[in-house]
């Protein structure tokens, strides 16, 4: 069985030590193992970062450029291999991590691009013969934390725009599908990318705290649960860390009565289901403005479900595919019984969906359910997982006050025709992505992704511009020259 080890220096790298099961969620069973690095591997890759650092941050932005359109033609040209691995460990079928890879490429054209966002400003005689000019300055090593729901797509959030602003990356990927993101160093390699600039340590929490506490880190990328999020933003800032962490969510779409409901339909199922939900911009909640349209919406979804597909990454006809974990499965399964036990309805229940062939595969089907009240656990928790859940309200503000009493504010939509109650919306909804008829708001590579409240801590989104800012430092020059024979006396004014 193979062994997974690290990337550090240009390098594949094995440890001894710890290691775990690395699993195909479809068929339930071990494939792989993958190391987990100890401090000692972790502080490895940091000082090859560290040492790479000194020549790279002086590399031209056009020749760092350069590197990154390479790597994007290698991705494309092996983006079959990539699916395959992700959905060999992850479960997502191989069409939904294809669209995947797509939207990482995108964030690698936009670091492409890198010599324009750090082209800085100038400003010629802001006092007499006195020039001013920034310019944007890498911080040295930085690191990536990702997590298992997107392999490929969240770590290219973050290092081909670090590396391209000059920066060298230490990634800590998900150790439940490493081979995928592993794969990734291969290809930079192949693209020209100087050994050290690019490393990967796989592991669990040895391996962050070891990237958070060592000083040579400057700043830290994440994305996963909340509670992850909010203490290793806490850890990193007091280590004296730039940080970014992306957390939970609970995505709502309000469906007002005058939408298009075979449309909105549609677009409710393949956000709600893709990926079989594991997602943080999943739509998780439907809040229906009167019973009318909740009647309406409920008898159309539950038509609908009943042709999904659910089953192997390989099968190109399947909707969706198994969750990460058996243990995953079982958490998801808990918040549909806490939601029955708690009064909601379960309209179409996918809990006891059984796949031919794959009868040990962590499968949960599409699950639909009824008349769920803001106090229900299902409710208030991220379940993350093929899992929609209808409210009823008898307002659009009734819907926007439970939309932003949310601890989440990630992502959100609203389904109507009425172009005034979609700019109130947009303007007075308290979340940071938000879709008009648009399902999964999520920003294209040149704007930034980012929720409010307790998704995001920190205060630059990521990826787009906000990720130029995160990954740089302004340094800002005010230049004199004299004349040959002029000589200022002595000021103590404030110089204006």
């Amino acid at each position: 069985m193979k062994s997974i080890g690290h990337w550090i220096n240009g390098q594949h790298v094995s440890t001894d030590g710890r290691d775990q099961d690395v699993f195909n969620p479809a068929l339930g069973e071990v494939i792989r193992r993958v190391q987990l690095a100890d401090r000692k591997t972790v502080e490895d890759a940091i000082s090859a970062a560290q040492q790479a650092f000194e020549s790279w941050k002086r590399t031209p932005p056009s020749k760092r450029a350069r590197v990154m359109f390479q790597f994007k033609q290698l991705v494309e040209i092996n983006q079959d291999k990539l699916a395959r691995l992700i959905g060999e460990e992850h479960g997502k079928t191989v069409s939904d991590a294809k669209g995947e890879i797509q939207r990482g490429l995108e964030n690698i054209e936009y670091a492409c691009g890198v010599a324009d966002a750090l082209k800085g400003e100038y400003s010629k005689n802001v006092g007499p013969d006195i020039d001013s000019w920034s310019d944007f300055q890498p911080l040295g090593v930085v690191a990536g934390i990702t997590p298992f729901n997107f392999p490929v797509m969240v770590p290219m959030w973050m290092f081909p725009l670090a590396i391209a602003c000059g920066n060298t990356f230490v990634l800590k990927p998900s150790e439940r599908d490493p081979s995928s993101t592993l794969f990734l160093a291969d290809l930079l390699s192949q693209s020209g990318l100087p050994e050290g600039v690019f490393n990967i340590v796989n592991g669990d929490k040895e391996a962050v705290d070891t990237l958070l506490e060592d000083k040579r880190v400057k700043a830290v990328s994440f994305v996963g649960s909340t509670a992850i999020a909010e203490s290793i933003y806490r850890k990193a800032s007091d280590n004296g860390k730039r940080c970014q962490a992306l957390g939970g969510a609970k995505n709502h779409a309000i469906v007002m009565p005058d939408a298009d409901l075979d449309s909105t339909v549609n677009q409710l199922l393949g956000a709600a289901f893709g990926s079989a939900g594991e997602r943080c911009m999943a739509l998780s909640v439907v809040v229906a403005i009167g019973d009318k349209t909740a009647d309406a919406l409920i008898d159309r979804l539950k038509t609908e479900m009943a042709k999904l597909k659910v089953g192997s990454c390989l099968d190109s006809e399947n909707d969706f595919g198994p969750l990460v974990t058996k243990q995953h499965q079982d958490k998801v399964c808990n918040y549909i019984a806490s939601a029955q036990l708690q009064g909601a309805e379960i309209v179409v229940d996918g809990r006891d969906i059984a796949v031919p062939g794959y009868e040990s595969g962590y499968f949960v089907g599409g699950t639909l359910i009824d008349k769920v009240t803001s106090e229900m656990t299902s409710y208030q928790e991220e379940i993350f997982g093929p899992v929609l859940q209808v409210m009823r309200v008898d307002s659009m503000q009734q819907a926007m006050q439970l939309i932003n009493d949310h601890e989440y504010g990630n992502g959100t939509c609203i389904f109507t025709r009425d172009g005034e109650a979609a700019r109130y919306f947009a303007d007075n909804i308290e979340v940071g992505m938000v879709g008009i008829n648009v399902p999964l708001p999520v920003p294209v590579s040149y704007h930034s992704f980012g929720g409010w409240k307790r998704s995001l801590f920190g205060d630059l989104s990521a990826y787009g511009p906000d990720g130029v800012r995160f990954y740089t430092r302004r340094k800002t020059v005010t230049q004199r020259w004299f004349s040959a024979g002029v000589r200022e006396g002595t000021q103590f004014a404030f110089p204006s």
